[in-house]
């Protein structure tokens, strides 16, 4: 069965209790559990993670290229939280892998700070979801299902 890597960058393993107004009460595990949950109906694996070092993110990427080039990986559901909007080394890695990527915002950062407005990843993601809350998730899973499928 082929793997979905779903991504998380850094502060999201608060969500649930970081600015619920912004990014609602569902915690990081329940994502996690929506995705496994959504997935599996799918015929696909999850692979679920969540780091607060960008460097970490990086190497994830990386490895994600190489299971997308053996075929053992159907392509990324990243949220890259506030890296997005500084990240060129993020920018680089998935430019360099080449591995579908679909770039996920719970909030629609278009509405908010205007230095949220840019993002790196955009220019090299396959696709993005923005302010659809944690359903996105859900929807970048779907869309990774159908490039797989061709």
């Amino acid at each position: 069965m082929p793997a979905i890597l779903v991504l998380n960058g850094p502060n999201l393993n608060l969500l649930g209790t970081r600015e619920p107004a912004t990014y609602g009460s569902t915690t990081l595990a329940d994502v996690e559990r929506l995705c496994v949950e959504h997935a599996r109906a799918l015929g696909y694996t999850v692979d679920f993670r969540q780091s607060n070092h960008e460097g970490v993110l990086v190497d994830a990427i990386h490895e994600a290229g190489r299971g997308f080039k053996e075929g053992t990986l159907a392509g990324v559901v990243f949220n890259a939280g506030a890296y997005t909007h500084t990240s060129i080394a993020l920018h680089d890695a998935v430019r360099a892998v080449e591995v579908p990527v679909i770039e996920v915002h719970i909030s629609n950062v278009h509405a908010r700070e205007s230095f949220r407005h840019h993002s790196w990843l955009s220019p090299v993601a396959a696709g993005i979801i923005v302010g659809l809350g944690v359903e996105g998730y859900r929807l970048a899973i779907d869309a990774l299902a159908r490039r797989a499928k061709g």
